[in-house]
């Protein structure tokens, strides 16, 4: 599931009190700024007098579509160079037809995307269902297969028929189609299929319907104190609550089989999807893409991205709802197979059947030097003791992935906090924390920006700092990355608090490095190290692949 900050508390999206503060602030540089930031100008000056070469760097975003004809992203775009685009032909034969700037797992040959989709428990929960509902299980007789299955069951069951407020869904049975009958006139009247309540609180109406939906985003976004809340988010937000509660009675409707049309069974049938990178729901994508490396556009409010010499690959795997773990292993194995040295992973779950499949990936990213960066999510949980997928703990209990790292959202004290109350944490699970709070970045249709909150835009401020450092420091490799911005990370004054209550805490007790990242200290330290390169020997010792190799053509 993508993870952007959407979810309820008395009928409101629960997010931190919030004031006024510049569009760049998670940019600016604490000590001379008074913002929170990741001391982004200060880096970019020491690279610059340091007269170092800057080498480009490919950083693929696996998420739910990029908006191509955004002029902050389009100049950034990678480009396939060994495809020739339209024809129609896999020129390059990696078994991708016309891949140019990427490609989309989760869409159809015949051009179909798949946009909703289930949740992972509720699938797991009926997979399992007929085998072990209303049976008399005796655990002490189980093997261990069985054991781990039927407590997989038991957890997806809870999950499932425990988690449904009927109260709030009925609610939103209710309120959907008023909103939705104002929709579509206020996309006429204001010009724009998507809008936020700053675009209302100017938009004078006379229609009944349309002053009814104008009402309740901004119900909403009063009830969050944030002016950012569109009212696509609202609908996807409405429709997903819905889909889990239909789910404790109802097996889930397959969505991706019947347009997608591969074996989801057999990872090895992996030429499935289209080109469509785009599709109809670009703007938690577009979002991190700009976050990332986007550039001045045509936009004056534009600002521009983290990293200034990145190529951004677009890979669709992240639907509305949860993301198949098949389609998130492939989407790894396309990235790395291209060239990316980053891949920012803003998505997440509690449950992953297939986990062997995306464990794998792991193992092949790191056998090729790249680096994952992965958002914590936003449930405010303690992911060193709870269900959180993926992470870097192989399942089949053979060790851990190097190559990852997790980051928590952090905040400004002028927002309300230093940690954004939605993070997850951990202090063996989260690495660093980033800023993730009122982020400011690129959203799609009519070139335009505006600010959200989630770790999914966390995870790409520090997909960006990796990406300049290895800019500049082109050999470094993703075990060193991830311990340069752990080791940079910055720990804040006195405790902060705890997300999800109001414990203060040290930021050491939740996290890995106990720090927020500093692009700064980042490239400083970068240019500093002493420490020697992975050798060829340690290389050979990294876990081999069990996928097929691909058949060209």
């Amino acid at each position: 599931m993508i993870a952007i900050f959407l979810l309820a508390g008395s009928m409101a999206f629960a997010q931190p009190k919030k004031s006024e503060v510049p569009n760049n602030w998670f940019q600016l540089d604490p000590a001379t700024s008074g913002y929170d930031g990741i001391s982004l100008d200060k880096a970019r000056e020491l690279l610059k007098s340091k007269n170092l070469k800057s080498n480009r760097v490919i950083v693929a975003v696996i998420d739910s579509g990029i908006d191509t004809t955004h002029t902050s992203l389009k100049p950034v775009l990678w480009t396939n160079p060994g495809e020739i685009p339209g024809n129609g032909i896999d020129d390059d034969k990696n078994g991708y037809i016309d891949d140019v700037h990427g490609w989309n797992f989760i869409g159809g040959k015949d051009g179909r995307n798949v946009k909703d989709d289930s949740f992972e428990a509720a699938r797991v929960y009926y997979a399992l269902k007929d085998k072990w509902e209303n049976k008399s299980v005796d655990e002490n007789a189980l093997n261990a297969t069985e054991k781990a299955e039927y407590a997989t069951y038991k957890r997806a069951k809870e999950k499932v028929q425990g988690d449904v407020n009927q109260e709030e869904v009925g609610f939103l049975r209710q309120l959907k189609p008023r909103f939705v009958n104002g929709d579509s006139i206020i996309r006429k009247e204001l010009g724009k299929d998507e809008y936020n309540c700053t675009d209302l609180k100017a938009l004078t109406t006379q229609d009944p319907n349309a002053k009814i939906t104008k009402s309740i985003l901004i119900g909403f976004c009063q009830g969050n104190k944030s002016d950012d809340i569109t009212n696509t988010q609202l609908l996807e937000y409405i429709d997903g609550e819905i889909r889990k509660a239909d789910a404790a009675t109802t097996a889930p409707e397959n969505y991706r089989a019947e347009i997608v049309k591969d074996n989801e069974n057999d990872i090895n049938d992996r030429y499935y999807g289209n080109n469509d990178i785009m599709a109809n729901t670009p703007f938690h994508g577009t979002f991190c893409a700009g976050i990332i490396a986007g550039v001045k556009g045509t936009n004056p409010e534009s600002i521009t991205g983290i990293a200034d010499n990145v190529r951004i690959m677009a890979v669709r795997a992240v639907p509305d709802g949860d993301e198949h773990d098949k389609d998130i292993a492939l989407a790894i194995r396309y990235a790395v197979d291209n060239g990316a040295k980053i891949i920012s992973m803003s998505f997440g779950k509690d449950f992953s059947p297939e986990k062997k499949w995306v464990d794998d990936a792991f193992k092949y990213a790191e056998s090729k030097g790249v680096l994952l960066v992965h958002a914590a999510g936003n449930d405010h949980k303690n992911v060193d003791s709870t269900y959180n997928f993926p992470n870097p703990d192989y399942a089949d209990g053979s060790g851990r992935a190097s190559n990852i790292i997790t980051v928590g959202a952090s905040s400004d004290k002028k927002l309300g906090s230093a940690l954004a109350d939605f993070s997850n944490y951990g202090k063996k699970e989260v690495d660093v924390f980033a800023p993730g709070v009122a982020v400011y970045s690129t959203t799609p249709f009519n070139n335009s920006f505006g600010k959200s909150n989630g770790t999914s835009f966390a995870g790409p401020i520090v997909a960006g700092i990796a990406a300049l450092t290895l800019q500049y420091y082109p050999n470094l490799t993703p075990q060193q990355l991830k311990t340069i911005i752990e080791k940079t990370a910055q720990a804040p004054a006195g405790k902060v608090n705890k997300p999800g209550s109001s414990e203060m805490v040290s930021l050491s007790d939740i996290s890995v490095s106990g720090g927020i990242v500093d692009a700064y200290e980042a490239v400083k330290y970068a240019g500093d190290m002493k420490t020697p390169l992975m050798k060829n020997k340690d290389k050979k010792r990294l876990p081999k692949t069990k996928i097929s190799k691909p058949k060209k053509g």
